[in-house]
């Protein structure tokens, strides 16, 4: 993804933050959305990424960041840890994202996630006319070295929403020149969107309140005598 397409991931991002909250960025490199939300949002942020050079880059500069491992290491946060826990166009390069994603919602009241959608109209077009896993200027891998693993459509990842009964809050979408819609289930949105930004929450479900009768006492004829 190319430096301009991040910085307007991220600026959308900052959009759902609210002000002075915690927050955990997973996969946050060296930093930079955290020192964003420090500034922008007064936020009381920190990070986990697992480049080693990353991380001493943060920590140069006096940002939060720990080594580790998002696939491994989230269980060491304990249940609503922060209000808040992003994953930034990474969501696709894990061996398990939907394991990660619950851990995030575990661990946080709200999960930001944004990420690429493989079911945009260029792509299935250069699929379906080369016959080859297209490159495109988002996307600039060939298939035996990108760290994309997973190739997932905006489609895909409602329905995991639906069936892991994640509540989407909030849905932006961007074109691939960088024009911002909402996201809807129609087919136009999924190809359309070339990035897909989420605010995430789970899904509560109230208990239900069974009606009980109010005893009366018995008035036996024996008992008005």
């Amino acid at each position: 993804m190319n430096n301009k397409s991040i910085r307007k991931d991220w600026e959308l991002i900052q959009t759902l933050i609210e002000d002075n909250k915690k927050v955990l960025d997973i996969g946050c490199g060296a930093g930079e959305l955290i020192n964003k939300l420090e500034i922008n949002k007064n936020s009381d942020a920190r990070g986990i990424e697992v480049n080693g050079n990353l991380v001493r880059s943060a920590l140069s500069l006096g940002i939060s960041v720990v080594q580790g491992d998002a696939e491994k290491d989230l269980y060491q946060y304990s249940n609503e840890s922060f209000d808040y826990v992003i994953l930034s166009q990474t969501l696709q390069a894990m061996y398990n994202p939907r394991k990660v994603l619950l851990e995030m919602l575990r661990i946080g009241n709200k999960v930001v996630v944004s990420f690429p959608n493989f079911g945009h109209w260029k792509i299935r077009t250069k699929f379906l006319i080369s016959g080859r896993m297209p490159i495109t200027k988002d996307l600039p891998y060939n298939w035996y070295d990108t760290p994309n693993i997973h190739f997932f459509t905006l489609k895909d990842f409602q329905k995991m929403c639906d069936e892991e009964n994640i509540f989407i809050e909030k849905s932006i979408g961007l074109t691939e020149y960088g024009k911002q819609f909402e996201i809807n289930h129609s087919l136009y949105a999924n190809l359309y969107t070339n990035e897909a930004i989420f605010l995430l929450t789970r899904k509560t479900v109230e208990p239900i309140k069974l009606k009980t009768k109010k005893l009366v006492p018995s008035t036996s004829r024996a008992a008005t005598i």
